[in-house]
């Protein structure tokens, strides 16, 4: 090989060169990342709206509530308050649903006061189908109470929403 004179590149612009690389490389890992692996480095936030749902009697519930949560990894943690409840709540828990929206079977229970108002927290370990539930708007907590509706006592609901 042959050196040309004036051919030189400069230490600043083999530089330039050489940051321009590591920065398209680094985009590039990023787009072809899996979402999952992605997730692990920030934390996902959701937020949940207690409520109730109008399916029946709906002049016997009262009361409302919210919740946010994060999820890291597969823990997600909780922390919410409900308020104006008829009677004492009993238990809170976390559902599955079969689709969004969709009611679905109870995954966990997690501990609330036994007042009409209150806070509660919870840190839960998710499986890996439970996570993709989250991601797909099929996870939701439901707020029990002594004047809740019949079969179960339900009063509240609220779905995980991003």
């Amino acid at each position: 090989m042959t050196h040309k004179p004036g051919t030189e590149v400069g230490t600043p612009v083999l530089l330039a060169l050489v940051a321009g690389l590591v920065v398209a490389l680094t985009v590039a890992l990023t787009v072809a990342m899996p979402p999952a692996l992605r997730a692990q480095g920030a934390p996902e936030k959701y937020a949940v709206r207690l409520d109730w749902v109008p399916i029946a009697g709906t002049d016997r519930v009262t009361g409302k509530g919210a919740a946010t949560a994060q999820l890291s990894g597969k823990a997600l943690t909780i922390n919410g308050s409900f308020e104006g409840l008829g009677g004492p709540a009993t238990i809170m828990r976390l559902h599955q649903g079969i689709a969004r929206g969709a009611r679905g079977r109870a995954v966990t229970d997690i501990p609330v006061p036994k007042t009409t108002s209150g806070s509660f927290m919870a840190t839960l370990t998710l499986t890996d189908e439970q996570v993709t539930a989250l991601r797909q708007g099929k996870l939701y907590l439901q707020l029990h109470g002594d004047k809740g509706l019949a079969p179960d006592g339900a009063n509240l609901w609220g779905w995980f929403l991003r």
